[in-house]
């Protein structure tokens, strides 16, 4: 029996403690629920930088930029009622944690006896500050965002520039032909999605985008944004010396984990995340885990069994559910009843009229095979291998084989399948290379030398890719 349960203050904290959950987020949400459900009783403070409660993101860069969804219609539904004291509007800017206290934006502070850390992640924004305040340039993650972006995109811009065609990046260019918009798609890798699932489905990313009418540019990188006199966007330049104009770019560069806040902490955080053990308690700089603190959702990075011990950051809607739930229940109850996170990483995309499905994690494989159906017809399962086991797999419009690859992934199954499948056709009979990027060797961009030795002396010489070198 842990000492906490000997002493009886692991009653008082269930009784009449206060938690403390920084990010009225899905997971922050969801912990709420399962404190109060697991019979929290004490004082329950919910944390949050925007001014709005916990909504749902998936919507914004589909249903909410289509028009179909107002923005303020996406508050994420409850399970149960939370009781909670809500701080809205007032971002955490430090922690204490020798005394228990998380100050905050407004000059205040809020004292804990248990904290979860569930701040998530933000858009990472346009690198060259006075680019990104042209008015046309966007970025999306938030309901704000989203609001923003749905407008201009209703007045019928000339052509939208999408800068990285990860999901979010297609999905608004998905969102951009389905409006009849012109869209061009700037990606520094060689295909859509290849950082995600590889270059192999990648093709087939880019064959959809081809389709359905996306100016798709791979290998090149939107090295500046040009402004008209009244600092409206109106121009756009390329790594490969091209030119493109736009009234709206939407910068989809990926995330950036909400940490800078924990500086001085001594937790370990940073812009990976924030360590944690597969029990949700958060690490110290010195690798010790934190009894009182814990951390839930895209922020986490935790150790997975499954995947070699791995730390795994995890941006999915399913994985903030199901951390926050093990965490909350960690955070009250005794050391013996603790549950480790051991959720398959689980994701989804709608895009140019095709349901994306995948589980595992696909980007640790190095080899792929099409196990059913066909990479052009644009419907099928593809299972990834690495060191002769199924990792993960993805689907083109065949979700309903998901759980079994599912199950495969758990049991470490084979790879390459050595079972008969449903639909195999001749592509899917031996495994190819996966096709990710190595990010050790530069594929793209312009290629900038100094030569000269003195100050006064030393000159730049500035090569856009694929182009003879200009002085």
């Amino acid at each position: 029996m842990s000492p906490m349960a000997v002493d009886g203050s692991l009653e008082r904290l269930r009784r009449e403690g206060r938690i403390v959950v920084v990010g009225a987020s899905l997971a922050g949400l969801r912990a709420a629920e399962t404190l109060r459900e697991e019979g929290f009783t004490g004082t329950l403070t919910m944390i949050g930088d925007e001014p709005y409660e916990p909504y749902d993101r998936p919507p914004l860069s589909k249903q909410v930029l289509l028009g179909r969804v107002p923005a303020d219609h996406t508050a994420l539904p409850r399970s149960r009622a939370i009781e909670a004291q809500w701080r809205l509007g007032a971002a955490a800017t430090g922690l204490d944690p020798s005394a228990k206290r998380v100050a905050l934006a407004d000059g205040t502070s809020v004292e804990y006896d248990r904290l979860l850390i569930a701040t998530g992640v933000r858009s990472r924004p346009w690198p060259n500050e006075l680019e990104a305040g042209l008015d046309g340039v966007f970025v999306l993650r938030t309901r704000d965002d989203a609001t923003r972006l749905r407008h201009r995109l209703k007045a019928g811009p000339s052509r939208v520039l999408v800068i990285g065609a990860g999901f979010t990046g297609s999905e608004i260019a998905s969102v951009c032909r389905e409006r009849d918009l012109p869209v061009t798609v700037a990606e520094r890798g060689p295909a859509p999605l290849s950082g995600a699932l590889g270059s192999v489905i990648g093709d087939v990313a880019a064959e959809l985008q081809h389709q359905h009418g996306v100016d798709l540019r791979c290998g090149v990188m939107v090295t500046g944004l040009e402004g008209d006199g009244v600092g409206r966007l109106r121009r756009a330049h390329f790594s490969d010396g091209g030119t493109v104009d736009a009234e709206v770019a939407v910068v989809a560069l990926g995330a950036t984990r909400n940490t800078e806040w924990l500086a001085g902490s001594g937790l370990a955080a940073g812009p990976r995340g924030i360590a944690c053990d597969a029990g949700c308690r958060a690490f110290d700089v010195r690798g010790i885990v934190a009894d009182d603190v814990f951390v839930a959702g895209d922020v986490a990075r935790s150790p997975h069994p499954l995947f070699g011990y791995r730390f795994l950051s995890l941006e999915h809607w399913g994985n903030a559910v199901a951390q926050a739930e093990v965490a909350a229940h960690n955070m009250i109850c005794r050391a013996e009843e603790r549950r480790p996170h051991l959720w398959t990483p689980y994701f989804w995309s709608a895009q140019f009229g095709v349901n994306i499905k995948s589980v595992g994690v696909p980007n640790m494989a190095d080899q792929i095979i099409v196990s059913q159906g066909s990479l052009g017809e644009h419907r099928f399962t593809a299972a990834y291998g690495y060191q002769g086991r199924v990792i993960a797999a993805v689907t083109f419009d065949q979700a309903k084989w998901l759980e079994f690859y599912q199950r495969q992934i758990e049991q470490a199954a084979p790879f390459p399948p050595p079972f008969a499948t449903v639909d195999r056709r001749t592509e899917g009979m031996r495994p190819v290379p996966a096709g990710f990027p190595d990010p050790s060797v530069p594929t793209h961009g312009p290629q900038v030398t100094v030569s000269g030795y003195s100050p006064t002396d030393q000159r730049v010489t500035f090569t856009p890719a694929g182009h003879g070198r200009q002085a």
